[in-house]
């Protein structure tokens, strides 16, 4: 890791608009996410409610639903947005330079 947190995830192309994929730190899960109008949001990658990978989860707009029971948040605040899920997500800052996609982590 670097000594400004930001680490380097991926090409911006390997997500699909409406897309998101899965990233592993350690023992940490992120999920990185891609609008369908270009803009790169991540999170922490597992679901609040029962630790499901968010990556296997549909992403529709802003909102991210996980696969095991539906519970659904914005991943561009972390907010969840109804039971299942009562717990936020952790969001994190994104960037992406020269069509790489970076997170900073810190």
């Amino acid at each position: 890791m670097s000594k400004d947190n930001w680490l380097e995830v991926c090409a911006a192309a390997a997500i699909e608009p409406e897309g998101v994929v899965r990233f592993d730190l350690e023992e940490r899960t992120f999920a990185i996410y891609r609008t369908d109008d270009d803009r790169y949001f991540a999170t922490d990658g597992l679901c609040t409610h029962e630790r499901v990978h968010l990556a296997d989860g549909l992403v529709i707009g802003t909102v991210i639903e996980c696969a095991k029971h539906s519970g659904m948040f914005d991943f561009t605040t972390g907010r969840a947005l109804g039971p299942p899920v009562c717990f936020d997500l952790k969001t994190y800052p994104v960037r992406v330079t020269d069509g790489t996609v970076f997170v900073n982590v810190g």
